[in-house]
């Protein structure tokens, strides 16, 4: 279960800051692949860019299971950007082959906000290239017109570069900086998901057709129920109609989380209430994205304010099924898991000097259509754990608001307070696999033993898994402080 560290007071005002996992590990970027600092599947970890930087990050990849990588810059609140500016997630192999792409940037708010992109090495998906089990590297950058001012490292190639405090830490919290001076440096926060294989037999073939009528509207009075401030701090919300307990203020970005099951449609609005605060207009106010389980973009939508009530809706969606990744349609691929889907709601700054600070109202409709069917036959579990499904204690919590449900985000397993290790620059090769699960996987290995004693064997590890987890726990140190051309596999470079 990932956390996200409490945020402090902050002034009448004053957008909440971007709430980071707190059991992220704090990790540098390298600005070459030679000390790339290795991530493990399953683990969130923060770091830094500076503006122009390009940093360097090790992924040790199997030749079995699907990686997914995504990168949310974190500007200051308040920082200076433009509509093209934004950040570059890609993973490539050791010859430099670019295995996929994808671009996030702050778009028609021409708002400093976190904005997320994805990138993947997808098994199946070429022929001949990125398929070998090996090393590769996530490589993310800064873009846009503003990337090269100030930009001054200090670094030669190969060295380290990013956040504050030393590599392989654990540093939650909020901030909308990282830990060096520059006060044009970027946040960053890495999530590290690896999607199993599934059995032969698929049909590779994405749905051409679904139902993609207006559903009937909800009706009733709306629950209230609180946004969080970052992927880890997402308030969970079920189908129906749900009012944002505090509302939305100017430069601020809410977050919600959505349980979305195999063969399920997701039907989401979000509706800016009216204010007499102030007067006038602005253009692409508000945004509303929509992100899968694994962080990739799937959709947004905009709309303008001028003091009336407003309201924002994604287009229509196709049921979660696993061969929409073979669309090429960024909306159809986007929805290949089930498992909770990110609702990022940002109200653009430019909304303040029109309407004041105070906070405006927010209500989001939510609706789920469709029967919640199997899934594709996954031959191992996920990193994260139940990543890529959906339990009744997902539901349950979508249902009351309380807990985080299992698999929920990408996350730390327990040992983020460990120093050096699978983390530290430079680190040595071996597996990726972290201990818990290979001693599941030896369970699932005893083909030998009869079907009860496996059972027992199978619990007994998992009992000693979970003691293990715990006593690794400990406590995360405080911390400081319109779409463009095809972008990879992943579709659109996008982002409000």
């Amino acid at each position: 279960m990932t956390m996200a560290q409490p945020v402090p007071a902050l002034a009448a005002g004053e957008p909440t800051p971007y709430s980071y996992a707190q059991d992220a590990t704090t990790v540098d970027g390298s600005t070459g692949t030679t000390q790339a600092v290795r991530l493990t599947p399953g683990r969130t970890y923060r770091s830094a860019i500076g503006p122009g930087e390009k940093l360097y990050y090790r992924l040790d990849l199997d030749a079995v299971a699907s990686a997914y990588v995504s990168g949310t810059a974190v500007p200051a609140a308040g920082a200076s950007v433009v509509s093209s500016d934004g950040l570059r997630v890609s993973i490539e192999d050791v010859d430099a082959h670019r295995c996929s792409y994808g671009n996030a940037r702050f778009g028609p708010t021409r708002s400093a906000h976190p904005v997320t992109a994805w990138a993947s090495r997808e098994i199946g998906a070429d022929e001949y290239m990125c398929q070998a089990a090996g090393a590769y590297y996530l490589v993310v950058e800064r873009v846009g017109p503003s990337t090269s001012s100030g930009a001054s490292s200090g670094l030669s190639s190969g060295g380290s570069s990013g956040a504050s405090g030393t590599s392989g830490t654990s540093a939650g919290g909020s901030s909308g900086a990282g830990g060096r001076a520059s006060g044009q440096e970027w946040g960053l926060e890495l999530g590290y998901a690896w999607e199993p294989a599934v059995k032969k037999g698929g049909s590779r073939v994405a749905p051409e057709t679904w139902n993609s009528a207006s559903p009937e509207p909800l009706r009733g009075d709306p629950e209230r129920r609180r946004g969080g401030s970052g992927f880890a701090s997402a308030g969970p919300l079920a189908q129906g109609i749900w009012q944002d307990e505090t509302g939305i203020k100017a430069g601020e970005t809410r977050y919600y989380k959505v349980p979305v099951d195999w063969g399920q449609q997701l039907h989401a609005t979000a509706e800016l209430g009216s204010t007499t605060g102030g007067e006038g207009y602005v253009g692409n106010a508000l945004v509303m994205s929509l992100y899968n389980p694994a962080r990739g973009l799937v959709d947004d939508a905009l709309v303008n304010y001028g003091g009336e009530q407003r309201s924002a809706a994604l287009d229509p969606l196709p049921p979660v099924a696993y061969d929409n990744r073979y669309s090429l349609d960024d909306e159809v691929s986007g929805m290949r898991f089930a498992g909770w889907y990110y609702l990022a709601v940002h109200l653009g700054s430019a909304v303040a000097e029109r309407f004041g600070e105070k906070p405006i109202g927010l209500t989001l409709r939510i609706r789920l259509s469709g029967r919640a069917g199997a899934g594709p036959g996954y031959l191992g579990p996920a990193e994260p754990r139940g990543a890529f499904e959906v339990t009744d204690q997902d539901r349950e919590a979508a249902e009351t608001g309380t807990g985080t449900g299992t698999g929920d985000t990408l996350e730390g397993d327990g040992e983020a307070g460990s120093s050096g290790g699978e983390e530290s620059a430079g680190a040595s090769g071996g597996s990726t696999i972290s201990g818990d699960r290979r001693l599941a996987m030896t369970a699932v290995a005893a083909g030998g033993i009869g079907t009860g004693s496996l059972l027992v064997l199978t619990l007994v590890l998992w009992t000693l898994v979970a003691r293990r987890r715990a006593a690794a726990e400990r406590p995360a140190a405080p911390s400081g402080g319109g779409r463009a051309s095809r972008r990879g596999r992943h579709g659109s470079s996008r982002g409000r």
